[in-house]
């Protein structure tokens, strides 16, 4: 049986990180020293993420030793929690991997690895390059904090995801630590969290640009920063799948790259899948460089990717169409460009253009939001709607397959009615029936055409040149599909829509959409073998009905000319030996007129209920973003109970003015 420890590890400035060790069992053969493998996270492991998960126990038999930690300030770590992934952080890791190697029981060896935060962490802890650190796996998660994290999007504020992250992380850093975990002054120690903590969302949105800020933790700033074997897995359907290929053609360590079709959820049970239990190569790769076991991982062709193919869009789609193969190198010897010119393309919109576009505030929504996970952040559906309301450019059936791979890229000459304006690019495969399937999206903040760093503001009736690179993506389109491009100027909710009414117009003759192409089957013939999804623990498997507490809805109000989009859950969790009886709500609503892109609401509440023998504890925040012409006008209210008496209360204000979004 594997042990499970709960251990406090010393900083420094003398804060108290609270971690799990997951220990092998030496009686089964696993005699130590052993490496071990490092998880941190702010997601409070003794609770809201406290179920047992199988592959804790698996690496442990595997003869690991497996930490998992809270960071600074959440769950049952002293601190305060000032934002994610500050520079503290990095600094507590560096201590917490010296403190890993130097047990008794440690080969003296680590790795680390993680879904999202905990993958984000992997890759800038490695660019500090801590001496025992000798290999990560990050998981859905990106070179860029500015460009591909759920803060911003081609320099455009996410809506969606902006409000329901943190709302979550407001009412989640306001929980105390675990009492009996913690112990003694648990109380003293969450009233100093209550009293010092701020929203992480206000700094994110004084940020508005690429600056400092969002540099720290970036690897694209220094892919050279990372020596140590990496081996990172992606999915075609997360909004973090740039970091795939891009990052894997800049390493130059011991690299290998797993993509396959899933949202930002786990490879055994995400929609869409197919899906595939990972545990399997974890083991590979950590028995390779933390053990160096010569098991030949490292001299496998280093892309593992799922090959996707025309497949009809819904939102609960349960599978993508396509096949596993390897990849030698990136980019592919065999890719080519193939450029398509839009004045060669049908299209919606009469004459031989320019073609003009009355951009609508709620185009998008079929798409939905580009970082799905669980439902009700699901997956696309049939792109016509709002193709309605877009400029549409369709080549002709193909007369074969056409696969593509990488980014697709549009150049385009755009004239904007208005200082600030975005421009929205959605590629689709338009079915024989005449459904359209989004397959790659991209977006940009035209006042960011030239700089990231220092936008500029359009001039109104002057053309400007733009170039719009689309997010990573795999797909065939089969014989008689056919090419369509989508241009709008919103992609409404997954980001926020321009300050101002605007109109777009492009001039058709000399746009060109560059597709990424390969010509020809791998040089691969193998395929690869990965293993069929986990059985997991009985706890996992509990509520796995998929629609349970989930609500997703767009409504059009007729004489309002208001859209808005719904999503919430409900989940409750009884209690087990290992945590508390636990409930998480979370109710979101944003809303934008037809008519004034500028007025728009997004408004979130999320809620934790923990049932501790010491305490109930209830927290609940609610955020509020509503945008005019010039500012994000922000309110976020914060109420914790204790055993039904009001324990904290506090109310955040803040215009924060928009600086070209």
């Amino acid at each position: 049986m594997t042990t499970r420890e709960h251990v406090s590890i010393e900083m420094a400035d003398g804060a108290r990180l609270a971690a799990t060790l997951y220990l092998p069992d030496e009686t089964d053969g696993q005699a130590g020293p052993w490496p071990a493998v490092l998880e941190a996270l702010p997601y409070r492991k003794d609770d809201v993420t406290g179920h047992s998960r199988s592959e804790y126990r698996r690496l442990a038999e595997a003869g690991y030793v497996l930490c998992r930690l809270d960071v600074r300030g959440t769950g049952s770590s002293e601190g305060i929690a000032t934002d994610e992934y500050p520079a503290v952080e990095r600094t507590d890791m560096t201590a917490v991997i010296d403190w890993l190697a130097t047990q008794p029981w440690s080969l003296g060896t680590v790795g680390m690895y993680g879904y999202s935060y905990s993958g984000f962490n992997s890759i800038q802890i490695a660019m500090e390059r801590p001496p025992a650190l000798k290999a990560i796996i990050p998981i859905y998660a990106t070179d860029d904090r500015y460009g591909d994290d759920v803060h911003f999007y081609g320099g455009v504020v996410k809506q969606l995801d902006q409000i329901d992250y943190p709302t979550y992380m407001v009412a989640m850093n306001a929980l105390p630590p675990v009492p009996s975990i913690y112990g003694e002054g648990w109380r003293e120690e969450w009233a100093r969290r209550l009293e010092t903590t701020e929203p992480w969302v206000l700094t994110w949105l004084e940020h508005q640009r690429l600056d400092d800020y969002w540099k720290a933790g970036s690897l694209f700033t220094d892919y050279a920063s990372i020596e140590c074997p990496t081996m990172i897995v992606a999915g075609w359907a997360d909004g973090y799948r740039n970091n795939s290929l891009r990052t894997f053609e800049q390493l130059r360590c011991p690299k290998r790259l797993v993509i396959g079709p899933w949202a930002h959820a786990a490879t055994d049970t995400s929609l869409p899948g197919p899906n595939h239990d990972l545990i399997p190569e974890h083991i590979r790769w950590w028995d390779r460089w933390l053990k160096g076991i010569d098991n030949g991982i490292d001299r496998e062709p280093p892309i593992v990717l799922f090959a996707q193919r025309s497949t009809l869009p819904a939102p609960d789609r349960a599978e993508v169409r396509g096949e596993w193969r390897y990849e030698p190198s990136w980019p592919a010897e065999r890719l080519s460009p193939s450029e398509c010119k839009l004045a060669a393309a049908e299209t919606n919109r009469s004459g031989e253009g320019p073609d003009e576009l009355e951009v609508r505030g709620d185009v998008g929504h079929t798409a939905w939001i580009s970082c799905a996970g669980v439902l009700p952040w699901g997956q696309p559906d049939d792109q016509r709607p709002d193709e309605l309301h877009s400029l549409t450019y369709t080549w002709e059936p193909q007369d074969r397959e056409l696969e593509v791979l990488g980014h697709a890229r549009l150049r385009a000459r755009v004239t904007s009615s208005a200082p600030v304006a975005f421009l929205s690019a959605k590629l689709c495969d338009v079915f024989p029936d005449g459904t359209s399937s989004l397959v790659a999206r991209g977006m940009l903040n035209l006042t960011h055409r030239e700089s990231r760093e220092h936008p500029s503001a359009l001039t109104p009736g002057e053309p400007v040149d733009v170039e719009l690179t689309l997010e990573a993506t795999s797909w065939t389109f089969e014989p008689g599909h056919r090419v369509r491009l989508d241009l709008a100027g919103t992609d409404w909710p997954n980001a926020w829509s321009p300050p101002a009414p605007v109109t777009l117009t492009f001039d058709r003759s000399s746009a060109t959409f560059e597709l990424p192409v390969l010509d020809g089957p791998s040089p691969v013939a193998e395929r690869p073998q990965l293993a069929p999804p986990s059985v997991g623990d009985p706890d996992e498997a509990a509520g796995s009905d998929p629609y349970e507490g989930v609500r997703w809805s767009v409504t059009h109000e007729a004489l309002t000319r208001i859209t808005s989009a719904n999503a919430g859950s409900t989940f409750s969790d009884e209690a087990t030996d290992a945590v508390p009886a636990a409930r998480s709500h979370y109710d979101g609503v944003v809303s934008v007129s037809t008519l004034d892109p500028g007025t728009a609401v997004a408004r979130g509440e999320a809620e934790y209920e923990m049932r501790w023998p010491e305490a109930t504890v209830i927290s609940r925040a609610e955020l509020t973003i509503s945008s005019d012409a010039t500012a994000y006008h922000t309110t976020i209210d914060l109420v914790v109970h204790e055993n039904g008496e009001e324990r904290f209360r506090r109310r955040w204000e803040r215009a924060i003015p928009r600086d070209l979004t």
